[in-house]
C-alpha cells in the first residue's frame, strides 16, 4: 500500500499516512474534537517520538501505558485529550495483534464485501458506526480497497464526487470544500434544535 495522500496537509506525515495501514488507522481513530490535519498527522508525531519511521502494533500495544501516554502528552500535544487517545490507541493495537498477527491491511484485504469490511471496522476499538464507514469510504476512494458494494456500505461518505468527510480531501481545495460542508451542518443541525 503505497498511495498520494494529503489529509495531514504535511509532506512527512502525508507519507507516512500513503504507505502505513496502521497510521492510517491510528489517524482515523485521532479524528475527533481537533483539527483533522491535527488528527491525521498524529502517526507521523508518535513515530517520530518512538524514534522509528513507522508504528508497530505489537510494540505500541507492549508500550507501557503511562510511557506512551507521555508520547502523546510531549509538547505540542498530539491531541486534544492525549491520556485518553494513548489508551484507545494501545487498545486499536491490542486488539490489531490478537486478531490480525498486528497487521492492519489485513482488516481489509481479504474482505469479501463492503458490508463485511463495515463489520470489521465498526468492530474496532474506538470506530463507530459513523467513523467505520468514513474510514471505509477513505479505504475505497484513495487506497483502492474496493471490495463489491463498498460505496452502499460507506453510505453517504462513499457517494462520488461528494465533500463530506476525510475520505474527500486530496488537497487544500477538496479540504476546503469538506469544511464548508461541516460547517453547514452544524448550521442546519442548531436551526433543527430552535425549530
Amino acid at each position: 500500500m503505497s498511495t498520494q495522500i494529503h489529509l495531514a496537509q504535511q509532506p512527512e506525515a502525508d507519507e507516512l499516512l500513503g504507505r502505513s495501514p496502521l497510521a492510517a488507522l491510528v489517524g482515523m481513530l485521532l479524528d475527533q474534537q481537533v483539527p483533522m490535519e491535527w488528527a491525521f498527522s498524529g502517526p507521523y508525531t508518535i513515530a517520530q517520538r518512538m524514534g522509528a519511521d513507522d508504528l508497530d502494533a505489537a510494540r505500541i500495544a507492549e508500550s507501557d501505558p503511562d510511557a506512551f501516554g507521555e508520547v502523546l502528552k510531549e509538547k505540542p500535544a498530539v491531541h486534544r485529550y492525549p491520556g485518553s487517545m494513548a489508551k484507545r490507541i494501545q487498545q486499536l493495537c491490542q486488539y490489531l495483534v490478537d486478531e490480525y498477527d498486528g497487521e492492519a491491511s489485513a482488516v481489509w484485504q481479504d474482505a469479501a464485501s463492503g458490508a463485511e469490511l463495515l463489520g470489521r471496522l465498526k468492530a474496532l476499538p474506538g470506530f463507530g458506526e459513523q467513523k467505520a464507514k468514513i474510514f471505509l469510504a477513505l479505504l475505497g476512494k484513495q487506497y483502492g480497497v474496493q471490495p463489491e458494494g463498498w460505496r452502499e456500505a460507506a453510505g453517504a461518505y462513499g457517494e462520488q464526487g461528494a465533500y463530506r468527510s476525510a475520505a474527500d480531501i486530496t488537497g487544500p481545495e477538496s479540504l476546503a470544500k469538506v469544511r464548508a460542508h461541516k460547517q453547514e451542518m452544524k448550521r442546519a443541525a442548531k436551526a433543527a434544535k430552535k425549530a
